[in-house]
């Protein structure tokens, strides 16, 4: 009896040891509730914001809390009860909104509002390189915060969705204000842009062939003036004459040539891009001095250092400047001028990055496999990632593929 009871108990131990098991499939993490910030804008005369109503709604309704600070839509027109009525939390003081986990601004920062940081917080604005300083990034590494550039933000195919739509609006816009500022009474030399019957068009001179160029020269040709593109990319140059669909009068930047160009020029828009640092130096003092008198300069690359010696940087309260008899218009944020348009095109395109943050169980998983962003950050948790800005400001500089790579 006893050897059968022991057979059986063999017998089943067997069948449990075969049996086959469940397959243990990995399980996506649950969605991570956001919580974003969006003080009002309080520098240079910022009418733009990030997120828009219709954007909140989204945010809201995928499960994130977004708490807007009263105001912050006034000067785009949008009404806090907008806000409200999307799912946002109206807060009456910057402090709670900046206390989100992610902050987002279309200025960067002052130094005084990085005080209200905290270690962890992740911030998403411009980096304007004209406005800010060494003291600035210190302090950001000090208080450990995670900063991603908008206009450093990469699409999967390489392209720089941010700096493309607002230079779409700056191209158009930048032609817009050269033609007001030809006038007289603004200082200009009382040249009409576009011309009349018997008298010649104004000469106005782009220099760059990326988008802002393309948009400006749509503008231009609208009000009929006569154009010249110079960028030492040909093949830029190439596709911009494509995309046109009609011949145009381009060249390569030669020194001698890109002179010639400038003294008969009666506008002058800069629009060289740089994909990391600080844009090329392109027009000299001296080429300056040699412009017609009442010539405009519109220096669209400004918010990157600028492309001309002579630019400074302005404001939309006092946009222009003369230098050596030639009228300078360099603001970084001049796409403001027209903020319920820029805010409609930054909300459409944070809010995709904003909900796959929350898709994401932390930020370090996303920046990891999203090569676009991480190209955005230039300080993560209390590191300098930027190489040109650590040049620029002699501070230490840190990889971030590295500090990504050894916390996994």
């Amino acid at each position: 009896m006893e050897e059968q009871g022991q057979s059986k108990v063999n017998i089943n131990l067997g069948e449990f040891i075969y049996r086959p098991k469940a397959e243990m499939l990995a399980v996506a993490p649950k969605e991570k509730t956001l919580l974003i910030g969006m003080p009002k804008e309080t520098r240079m005369n910022e009418n733009r914001l990030s997120l828009v109503p219709s954007s909140v709604k989204i945010l809201v309704d995928a499960g994130h809390r977004v708490l807007v600070e009263s105001g912050s839509g006034l000067r785009a027109n949008y009404q806090d009860i907008e806000f409200s009525e999307a799912g946002a939390e109206i807060v009456f003081n910057k402090e709670e909104a900046f206390q989100a986990n992610i902050v987002l601004k279309v200025e960067p920062p002052t130094v005084e509002e990085l005080d209200l940081f905290n270690a962890g917080q992740i911030l998403i604005s411009p980096l304007q390189l004209p406005i800010i300083s060494k003291e600035f990034l210190l302090k950001l590494k000090e208080k450990q915060v995670t900063a991603l550039a908008m206009e450093y933000i990469q699409a999967r195919d390489g392209s720089f969705p941010f700096v493309r739509i607002l230079s779409e609006l700056a191209g158009m816009n930048a032609v817009i204000t050269a033609s007001e500022l030809l006038a007289k009474t603004n200082e200009g030399r009382g040249v009409l842009l576009g011309g009349i019957t018997g008298v010649p068009p104004a000469k106005v001179v782009i220099l760059g062939a990326g988008v802002v160029a393309e948009f400006a020269i749509r503008a231009a040709l609208g009000l009929g003036a006569t154009i010249r593109i110079l960028d030492n990319n040909i093949h830029k140059l190439m596709r911009l004459q494509n995309r046109m669909g009609s011949v145009l009068h381009t060249s390569a930047i030669h020194p001698a040539y890109l002179k010639h160009q400038l003294k008969t020029a009666d506008v002058v828009i800069g629009a060289i891009h740089s994909k990391s640092g600080r844009t090329p130096m392109i027009i000299s003092e001296d080429m300056v001095m040699q412009m017609k008198q009442g010539a405009v300069i519109i220096d669209v690359s400004i918010d990157q250092g600028g492309c001309c010696e002579t630019s400074e940087v302005t404001t939309l309260a006092h946009p222009t400047f003369v230098k050596h008899g030639v009228v300078h218009y360099c603001v970084p944020n001049m796409a403001s001028k027209y903020p319920r348009t820029a805010s409609l095109a930054l909300s459409n395109i944070i809010t995709p990055i904003l909900l796959d943050m929350g898709l994401q169980h932390d930020l370090e998983r996303l920046l990891f496999h999203n090569r676009g962003l991480r190209n955005g950050v230039y300080c993560y948790n209390g590191c300098l990632t930027n190489e040109n800005l650590s040049r620029q400001f002699d501070l230490r500089y840190t990889n971030l593929d590295l500090l990504l790579t050894s916390q996994r």
